[in-house]
């Protein structure tokens, strides 16, 4: 299904709005204990795979300045149907760093580590966050044979973004302290998330600790656009997804310029999220994917 621009505003305005009853969610070290890890080779290194779950695979790619954490309140629902594969992209967290600085460099490592545990043969399901999302485009496109690809907070579509304020510097600071966890709390409200009550401690230690780990340079390499053109290259189905208050950008822009060319997309948009759309709506989320993977 194809959703012009005006169907995905509607789409928008009738999401229902996120729950507001605390849930108790794993925290991040309870969820590291329950996974399988798995460190698969590329050339110059090896790169770190948590694997929850059994069923066919499905791969889920962090973004820029993250680790597989940022679908820490996903992975327990989707596992219930397939086995997840969660990495440390090449240069971020647990992963050696790749060959180069390029997208290429990450691109190539990322696929040889991918192959060597999903062989092109296996069909393969694949859903990016952010600068994940620009990732799992290219490796759809060189791949092949992705069934589903998901690009949620899309990166790389050329087109305007919607600042909320200017993030402030950690360097410096000590982690843990009052002073980093306030920076943290800050820049997790200006780029991440919308709702200020959604920055609980394991948001906090997730991205805090992403920010210490992260080696790999994503930010321009995200902004320079070509999304369009790298999805052209790929035939299987396409979710594009982002909260309603994504700073990092214009919904009826990306709805427009990455689907306008497809016959097999759907757009989605969650109320009153921001970014980080999967830890903030994550129930909703979770509906989303486990109904659209397991469509034909």
């Amino acid at each position: 299904m194809q959703l012009s621009p005006e169907e995905g505003r509607r789409d928008r305005e009738e999401a229902p709005a996120m729950a507001r009853e605390p849930k108790t969610w794993p925290s991040p070290d309870t969820l590291a204990s329950t996974a399988r890890v798995e460190r698969a080779a590329f050339d110059g290194g090896r790169m770190c795979w948590r694997r929850f779950g059994n069923g066919e695979p499905l791969v889920l790619l962090h973004g820029g300045h993250g680790s597989w954490l940022h679908w820490a309140r996903n992975v327990e629902a989707l596992a219930t149907r397939y086995t997840v594969w969660v990495p440390d992209m090449p240069g971020y967290g647990d992963s050696d760093e790749p060959a180069g600085t390029s997208l290429d460099a990450l691109v190539d490592a990322t696929l040889q580590a991918l192959d060597a545990l999903a062989p092109p043969h296996v069909p393969l399901r694949l859903v990016g966050f952010s600068f994940g999302s620009l990732v799992a485009a290219r490796l759809a496109a060189r791949r092949g044979n992705v069934s589903h690809l998901g690009l949620f907070g899309p990166a790389a579509h050329g087109g305007p973004r919607r600042p909320r304020g200017e993030l402030q510097s950690w360097r410096g600071l000590p982690p843990g302290s009052h002073e980093w966890n306030a920076v943290m709390r800050h820049n997790l409200l200006m780029h991440m998330l919308h709702e200020p009550a959604t920055i609980d401690e394991a948001a906090l230690q997730i991205h805090g600790k992403a920010c210490l780990r992260t080696r790999f340079h994503s930010k321009t390499i995200s902004r320079a656009g070509g999304m369009a053109s790298i999805l052209e290259q790929h035939d299987g189905a396409l979710l594009l997804a982002w909260g309603e208050h994504d700073v990092t950008l214009d919904p009826d822009f990306v709805a427009k310029a990455l689907t306008t060319r497809r016959q097999h997309s759907e757009v989605r948009s969650f109320a009153g999220a921001g970014h980080w759309v999967q830890y903030e709506a994550a129930d909703a989320v979770n509906r989303l994917l486990l109904d659209w993977l397991g469509r034909d």
